[in-house]
């Protein structure tokens, strides 16, 4: 119970697997393997063990390149998200499994058909992280390559997971037809409808355009804020946009992204946290940071010297398939000013704007402030994101998890078997429209 004598709000946990960006310390000797099957299981039973509702996989369709070659912090190898989850299903029991699948290069019935297989073997812990892309980069592995204008983008996700839902809706007992803008299917679908009627979705995105389509048909949003009021700002936005759909505010969670480092005093915190910042962004990776922005070769720049007196070259292709910062000339502005306002390097400012983590302290602070921010009306949880792969994650369910347990803001223990049910959702009824 809270001060005021209301229901205390339950905290929802999830685990990310690190990887790509400068996230993963790589020089740590307890970083492992990014594609043995061994580290994926050992984040998920961890992840289980704190009773944590789902275990999310991010996944890209090519690699990024900088300057004519593999980006430096792509992972080469890595298994596909469904078969990877698939595996995980045998190795786990109430766990949610969740993969990041392109709405933009997929079709509605495969997908359909895949998330519906995780689910019946699962036993209703799918969830699919929907996510949308629109550089011709992505698309030359695809037949279609870049058709699709960026501002497109969205109104084929919403129409793909629209036909999805209706082809879990049909399952094998009758026909599904759908006819729309972007796709125009019928025929038999060959899975029966999955255990969760429909599996999770999950949306990432803070855009205008990303927080209409989550309020209109994602399950979680996947975001990022750094500090409690932006954190209140966003919340206050994206569930004011639900009744429009409909919507309750309790059918849409928002789970934004987050760091930590734990110290036995906040004075350790701190210090452990600036080591990771300076073993996330090396000298290279610094110089490398930069390159994406100023759109040039700045190899011949000292990382501990200062920023470039040159103006950024705005879509030069330096960097290829990565996700935009924004207007490059206003990011290096504010680059510039930090770097002039506090005397930073180039390395320092990259530390500065890019590595910092979100919740620091001892274990009692900082589930303190992951409290904060749920009872607070800034989040429903949190998506969890370790510096290491794969043991990262054991400390916070070792030493934070039991403090929210003794604050009564989270589970001691699973209620249901199915991911719907660890979050708080409603059974979608089912709509047979063909």
């Amino acid at each position: 119970m809270t001060s005021t004598g209301k229901q205390r709000k339950q905290i929802h946990l999830a685990a990310h697997f690190p990887g790509v960006n400068n996230t993963t310390v790589w020089a740590d000797p307890r970083s492992k393997s990014q594609i043995d099957f061994s580290s994926f299981e050992h984040l998920a039973r961890t992840a289980e063990r704190g009773l944590f509702d789902f275990f999310f996989l991010a996944e890209g369709l090519r690699l990024r390149e900088h300057k004519g070659r593999i980006h430096d912090l792509d992972v080469v190898g890595r298994p596909e998200s469904i078969t990877v989850l698939n595996a995980l299903a045998a190795v786990t029991d109430r766990l949610g499994l969740a993969a990041t699948v392109n709405a933009t290069f997929n079709e509605p019935y495969e997908i359909a058909r895949r998330f519906a297989s995780l689910d019946h073997l699962s036993g209703g812990r799918a969830a699919w992280n929907v996510v949308t892309s629109s550089d011709a980069f992505t698309g030359e592995n695809f037949r279609r390559g870049g058709f699709l204008d960026r501002a497109d983008r969205y109104t084929r996700a919403a129409e793909f997971v629209e036909a999805a839902r209706e082809l879990w809706d049909a399952g094998t007992e009758r026909p599904f037809a759908h006819h729309g803008r972007h796709f125009s299917i019928d025929g038999d679908f060959g899975v029966p409808r999955p255990p969760q009627g429909h599996p999770v979705v999950i949306q990432a995105g803070d855009s205008a355009e990303g927080r209409e389509f989550a309020a209109s048909a994602a399950d979680v949003i996947f975001t990022r804020h750094g500090t409690l009021e932006a954190g209140r700002d966003f919340y206050a936005d994206v569930k004011a946009r639900l009744a429009a759909y409909g919507r309750e505010p309790d059918d849409l969670k928002i789970m934004p992204g987050v760091t930590f480092v734990l110290g036995d005093t906040a004075a350790e915190a701190q210090e452990k946290a600036a080591e990771i910042r300076r073993q996330q962004v090396s000298p290279q990776n610094a110089l490398l940071a930069l390159e994406q922005i100023w759109g040039v070769d700045l190899s011949s720049y000292d990382p501990d010297g200062p920023l470039p007196d040159i103006d950024p070259v705005v879509g030069s292709g330096l960097s290829q398939g990565r996700t935009h910062r924004g207007d490059v000339l206003e990011v290096a502005e504010k680059w510039r000013e930090l770097s002039r306002a506090k005397g930073l390097s180039i390395r320092q400012t990259v530390i500065e704007t890019t590595s910092r983590q979100s919740f620091i302290g001892t274990p009692g602070t900082v589930a303190a402030e992951l409290d904060a921010f749920v009872q607070g009306g800034a989040a429903d949880g949190f998506i969890l994101v370790p510096h290491l792969t794969p043991g990262g994650l054991d400390e916070f369910v070792d030493r934070v998890v039991p403090l929210l347990q003794e604050r009564g803001a989270f589970r001691t223990e699973y209620t249901g078997t199915t991911l719907r049910s660890h979050l708080g959702l409603r059974t979608p009824e089912r709509t047979l429209t063909a």
